[in-house]
């Protein structure tokens, strides 16, 4: 059964950049709503300049935003908390430190009374969750490119936060890492039922990962279109769910966004249908869904 309770309310978000002299601005984004239940896995899609990363930036309090306002957990971002863990698109290890060394840094900032032993037992558990068992003593220049990023998901795991965030970490990976950690981040979420935000481009990871997909129009200006729920099983992996008969109308609504939707949006806006405190949710499913989970 779905947590109906909000883990964060965007409420009437905007973001404005000032010109370099100052005279003007520009709005990359403005009058978003939308929120995310405890429990949930959000994805958010939208092409390059609509402010994806900034809103991210906004949500994990590295970044002011213009006017309106995000609650997490009943109470106003007023900047960063170890309550809201970033993995980024980059690894962003110390490399001076070892993989179980970068792991402690973060363990250590959020239970600085940690005994040494507490702190390496408690590390390591998440070490051995994404699967990095006998590379706890290798600094990032030793590891590969998907390791550095397993790195980067223990570490953020490991502070044990409310809501994890990730800026699309898995972009610069080769397909195949990339797969692997997708399958690895989805085994993780099943078991912790962590809350979650992520910004992709990559439709089929968000149809993997997501229980709904915020769709944003293109930017300057942008705005949420619609909130897409995931109507394939939850149960779904890589394996199967290009077999389930909602896949192809899930992907084919996600696409003919990305290709089309996402720059016509003004017509719709137009039309004076659209509200933006309640934007359109949508079930893409074949003629007849299907009442078992798969064929």
């Amino acid at each position: 059964m779905r947590n109906e309770r909000v883990a964060i309310s965007v409420e009437g978000l905007e973001k404005c950049f000032a010109s370099p002299d100052g005279k003007t601005t520009t709005q990359v984004f403005g009058d978003l709503w939308f929120d995310v239940r405890q429990g949930e896995f959000i994805c958010l899609i939208g092409h390059s300049g609509c402010g994806k990363t900034t809103l991210l930036n906004i949500l994990a309090g590295l970044e002011a935003a213009t006017s309106g306002t995000i609650i997490v957990e009943d109470r106003e971002i007023d900047g960063p908390s170890l309550d809201r863990a970033v993995i980024f698109q980059g690894h962003a290890l110390l490399p001076w430190l070892s993989a179980l060394n970068n792991i402690e840094f973060a363990v250590r900032s959020r239970w600085p009374e940690k005994s040494r032993a507490a702190l390496t037992e408690h590390c390591q558990r998440y070490i051995d969750l994404v699967h990095l068992s006998g590379s706890e003593q290798k600094k990032p220049a030793q590891l590969s490119g998907g390791m550095k990023q397993r790195v980067g998901i223990a570490r953020a795991l490991a502070i044990e936060p409310r809501i994890l965030l990730m800026d699309e970490p898995f972009s610069a990976l080769d397909a195949l890492t990339r797969g692997s950690l997708q399958d690895e981040l989805l085994s993780i979420i099943s078991q912790t039922h962590q809350t979650s935000f992520m910004i992709t481009h990559d439709i089929d990871e968000a149809i993997l990962l997501a229980d709904r997909i915020v769709l944003m129009t293109n930017g300057p200006q942008a705005r949420v279109c619609e909130i897409v729920e995931n109507t394939l099983p939850r149960d779904r992996h890589r394996g199967n769910m290009h077999k389930h008969p909602n896949y192809a109308p899930m992907r084919n609504h996600l696409l003919e966004f990305l290709v089309n939707r996402s720059r016509s949006f003004e017509a719709e806006l137009a039309d004076g249908a659209y509200d933006p405190k309640s934007p359109p949710q949508v079930r893409p499913v074949s003629e007849a869904e299907p009442q078992a989970s798969y064929a």
